[in-house]
């Protein structure tokens, strides 16, 4: 048999092999079809618009037909010799590490909800933690800038009542990266522990039980069967969390900053929202976001990498 021949035999039984696949669970596949199409379209659709970040973009010219830039990396040399780079990154990366070292939070809360036997007062809790999560973030920051204002504030009122002074936290720099980060973990503790809950649940009661009957207590159940039984849950979601360290909110972070704590909030996203949205640089703002995305594309590959080295688990 000539190679030509194998090759077309391999071909064809390929193609019967995915036929009968599709045949024997075609319902799969057409439930699946939205989300595929809905990833195509936002997702790698965009994606032709990242030439722009390589060219002297002109709205009426359109991506395709606008001038290529000269060099090409102009507009990286540019964002990289900015005067405020550093500290935008610095400022970037306070953030989204104390927002990292946070981490832990939603699975401790996961496991101590695990223990509560008492039905009612188990979904009372989860109710409460996970009501924060429904609000948007405009009603987030409008509760936050009212705790916390100076004039009239509760927090302030409370420490006047014992005998302190009023404190600017707002136009406090020092105290930017703990605002945002701990409204965030009020907002979404809840709802981040639903994922552990869940694998909490899956987990086998005949472990549990065997466990038990060893003489283990309480805490070494946790720390010897949910800990290790969550333990894939835990790696996957820290290699996505490292995957966007370079990524704060835009939204947040706009409605919390103002001039006096400019130096600690000013991070890319909203530098990018300056330069590309109020002054129409559209190619130098996807320069920076382009940047952006491929320094989180290479954290997450090293994330990856370390994680699947350490626990066996990773995302590929």
């Amino acid at each position: 048999m000539s190679v030509n021949n194998m090759v077309h035999t391999q071909n064809h039984s390929r193609w019967v092999h995915l036929k009968k696949r599709f045949l024997r669970s075609w319902q799969w596949y057409i439930l699946v079809l939205p989300a595929v199409v809905y990833i195509a379209i936002f997702a790698y659709g965009p994606m032709y618009g990242v030439q722009i970040a390589f060219k002297n973009y002109k709205p009426k010219l359109g991506a395709t037909g606008s001038p290529w830039l000269e060099p090409l990396f102009q507009n990286f040399i540019r964002f990289v010799n900015y005067p405020d780079f550093w500290k935008m990154i610095r400022n970037t990366l306070s953030i989204t590490l104390y927002s990292l070292a946070t981490f832990p939070l939603p699975i401790i809360f996961a496991l101590m909800l695990n223990e509560v036997k008492n039905l009612k007062l188990k979904k009372t809790v989860q109710m409460i933690t996970y009501a924060p999560h429904f609000l948007s973030e405009v009603v987030v920051c409008s509760l936050v800038l009212m705790m916390l204002a100076r004039a009239n504030g509760p927090i302030n009122n409370l420490i006047v009542a014992f005998g302190g002074e009023r404190i600017p936290f707002i136009e406090m720099p020092s105290a930017f990266s703990s605002i945002y980060v701990w409204s965030g973990v009020w907002q979404n503790i809840g709802w981040d522990s639903i994922l552990y809950i869940s694998a909490l649940a899956a987990i086998s009661q005949e472990q549990i039980e065997a466990a038990t009957i060893d003489g283990a207590n309480r805490m070494q159940i946790i720390r010897h069967v949910n800990i290790p039984g969550i333990l894939p849950t835990i790696a996957i979601t820290f290699i996505m969390r490292m995957g966007g360290l370079l990524s704060v909110g835009y939204s947040k972070i706009f409605l919390l900053q103002n001039d006096l704590n400019l130096s600690s909030s000013q991070v890319i996203s909203t530098y990018v929202y300056r330069v590309g949205i109020l002054n129409g640089q559209y190619s130098y703002s996807t320069a920076i976001s382009l940047f952006n995305n491929v320094v989180n594309i290479l954290i997450l590959l090293m994330a990856n990498f370390v994680v699947k080295k350490v626990t066996d688990t990773g995302l590929f």
